[in-house]
C-alpha cells in the first residue's frame, strides 16, 4: 500500500511538472477535456448516429493532441529528462540503501549458513541461557561511565517473553560456534517506574513508561564481550562487525534490530516488534477511560 501511495504521489508531481513546464500542452489537455464533454452531452441528446460521429471526432482530437504533446516532449527532452532525473534519482537511492548493514569480514555464503543454523535451532532443542558472567562485568568504571544505567539493569531471563527468549540465544549461539562472538544479555525486563527514570535522565531511550517493548517481555539489549570487557566503541572495527552482524541475524530471526531505527541508533535493542505493537494496543485499551 505504501508503495501504491507513493507511485500516485509521482505520478502527480510529473503531471503537474509537465503542465508547469508546457503550458501549451496543457490547454490542449484542457481544451480537448472540454470538447470530450460537450461533445457527451451532444451524443446524449442526439442519439445514435451523434454518438458515432462524436466517437471518430474524440478520435482525432485525441490523436491531435498526443501529437501536439510528442512535439513539446521532442521539443523540451533535454529539460524534461533532468527534471525526471532529479524526481526519480533521490526516492530510488533512498529506497535502495535504507537499512542495508554492511556487513565487513563477513561473506554472503556466512549468512546464509548462519540463517540455516538458526532455522534449525529455532525448530530443534529448547535452548538454555548461558551462564551469566560475574557481577563485576556489569559494575567497572568504563560501564559506569559509558552505560551507568545497566549497573542496576534486570537480567534475568525468566522475565522475558519464551519466544523472545529462544531466538535470541539461537542468536547467540551460532555468533559464538560460527564467528567466535561471546554475547552477553545487559538488560531484559524493565518496569514501567524505571523507564520513566531513565527518560527523565536521558539516558538510553525517549520512550516513556509503557511506551517501550521491555515492559511487556518482548525487548531486550545485548553487548558483545572480548577479553573480559562488555564492548561498545562503534569505532572500533571488531566491535561494530560484532553489533552490526548481531543486527543481521536479529532479522533473520524474525525480530526487529535497534541498530535499523532512523531516528536514535539502538545497537544493543532487539524486540519481537508486531507482538509488543499488540501489547500496547491492549495496554491503551485496558487504560481507556470508562473501563
Amino acid at each position: 500500500m505504501i508503495v501504491l501511495w507513493l507511485a500516485l504521489g509521482f505520478a502527480a508531481v510529473c503531471a503537474l511538472l509537465w503542465l508547469l513546464m508546457f503550458p501549451e500542452s496543457g490547454e490542449r489537455v484542457a481544451a480537448w477535456m472540454g470538447r470530450l464533454l460537450r461533445r457527451g452531452g451532444d451524443r446524449a441528446r442526439r442519439g445514435g448516429r451523434r454518438v458515432a460521429g462524436g466517437v471518430g471526432g474524440t478520435g482525432r482530437s485525441v490523436r491531435a493532441v498526443g501529437a501536439g504533446a510528442l512535439g513539446a516532449l521532442s521539443r523540451h527532452r533535454l529539460v524534461l529528462g533532468v527534471a525526471i532525473a532529479l524526481l526519480c534519482v533521490p526516492p530510488l537511492l533512498i529506497l535502495a540503501l535504507r537499512q542495508r548493514v554492511v556487513l565487513e569480514g563477513f561473506s554472503s555464503q556466512d549468512l546464509s549458513q548462519s540463517r540455516t543454523a538458526i532455522a534449525e535451532l529455532l525448530r530443534g532443542e529448547r535452548l538454555v541461557p548461558p551462564p551469566p558472567p560475574p557481577p563485576a562485568v556489569f559494575t567497572t568504571a568504563e560501564v559506569r561511565r559509558v552505560k551507568p544505567e545497566i549497573v542496576t539493569a534486570d537480567r534475568k531471563w525468566d522475565r522475558l517473553s519464551p519466544d523472545l527468549q529462544q531466538r535470541v540465544l539461537a542468536i547467540y549461539r551460532v555468533m559464538r560456534d560460527q564467528y567466535g562472538i561471546e554475547m552477553v544479555l545487559v538488560e531484559g525486563y524493565r518496569s514501567p517506574e524505571r523507564q520513566a527514570e531513565l527518560m527523565r535522565g536521558g539516558r538510553a531511550t525517549n520512550a516513556g513508561a509503557w511506551s517501550s517493548c521491555h515492559q511487556y517481555g518482548l525487548a531486550l539489549d545485548s553487548a558483545p564481550m572480548r577479553r573480559g570487557k562488555l564492548q561498545w566503541d562503534m569505532g572500533d572495527a571488531w566491535t561494530r562487525r560484532a553489533y552490526f552482524l548481531y543486527g543481521e541475524l536479529a532479522v533473520q530471526a524474525g525480530l526487529v534490530w535497534g541498530g535499523n531505527w532512523r531516528s536514535l541508533k539502538d545497537y544493543v535493542h532487539v524486540e519481537m516488534g508486531e507482538e509488543c505493537t499488540r501489547a500496547k494496543r491492549a495496554r491503551r485499551r485496558q487504560d481507556a477511560p470508562g473501563r
